[in-house]
């Protein structure tokens, strides 16, 4: 029980560190924002704190399957660190910032071809946008986007080494799919892999629904310049954190599946052996 306890207030305190970040680094954050990110960080801390705390299922999917969520919070810590450093040095350069900065661009380079996630983010803002800003929408771009695709490489990679989730004990579906009913809606494995086929379909089509949306959103009201600082880094992490974090629920949705038909095919083999002929 103590040591539940202990682990959620850790936790509790990571995530008001990571919802804090950028107002630690930004310089000239007003007093304003600073009290609303400290309300925001306050309320998810306690709800990361009782969900964590409690016994029961609540809202966070996989909590008892580690190391699921802590990739997630790992992506999306490096992502929010990251991009605040390159705003940063916008204004305060350092070796630190330039380098990052240096990095960012080149990757947004790489990856700015035609019809990609990254030409699509850029393609979305006002046309008389100044230079500068473009670039720096581009370098935030890229770097978020390779860090998604990291993640998905390492959960992918973790499955394979450690065998997730078999490995790390009994799985409950109850407490780790909270919002998963097994009893209603057909055969188990039918819906687990319709589910992971879904978010798989659509952690693919975010980055480029998400860009076109924003696009005819600005048609009607006001466009997207992403000229604040803030909302530039919780802009690009939500759209490269999003389509990777539905990823990574489809890929082990879908191999939950694969355990629960692979231990039928058990049961149903043990249950033919114990038959004599007559």
């Amino acid at each position: 029980m103590i040591s539940q306890l202990t682990g959620a207030l850790v936790r509790a305190l990571l995530v008001m560190v990571l919802i804090a970040t950028p107002s630690l680094l930004l310089p000239h954050v007003p007093s304003d924002t600073t009290q609303i990110v400290a309300l925001v960080a306050l309320f998810a801390a306690a709800l990361t704190f009782f969900e964590y705390a409690s016994t029961y299922p609540g809202l966070v999917e996989f909590r008892d399957a580690p190391p699921f969520n802590r990739l997630r919070f790992l992506s999306l810590f490096g992502t929010v660190l990251i991009l605040s450093t390159i705003v940063r040095g916008q204004s305060e350069p350092t070796t630190l910032t330039v380098f990052i900065e240096a990095l960012g661009n080149k990757l947004g380079e790489v990856i700015d071809v035609p019809y990609s996630p990254v030409r699509l983010v850029v393609l979305m803002l006002p046309e008389d946008m100044s230079l500068r800003h473009l670039v720096l929408v581009r370098t935030s771009a890229g770097i978020s986007y390779m860090i998604s695709l990291i993640t998905l490489i390492l959960f992918v990679l973790t499955m394979r080494v450690i065998g997730w989730p078999s490995r790390i004990g009994s799985f409950n579906v109850w407490i780790n799919l909270p919002t998963f009913d097994p009893t209603t809606g057909g055969d188990v494995v039918d819906r687990l892999s319709r589910d992971a086929r879904f978010n798989i379909a659509l952690g693919f089509l975010l980055p480029f629904l998400i860009p076109a949306a924003v696009k005819l959103a600005a048609l009607a009201f006001s466009p997207v310049t992403l000229e604040s600082p803030q909302t530039l880094i919780w802009t690009m992490t939500a759209w490269a954190f999003l389509p990777a974090s539905l990823f990574m629920r489809g890929i082990a949705m879908g191999r939950i599946a694969g355990m629960i038909a692979e231990k039928r095919r058990q049961n149903n083999s043990a249950a033919e052996a114990e038959l004599l002929p007559a």
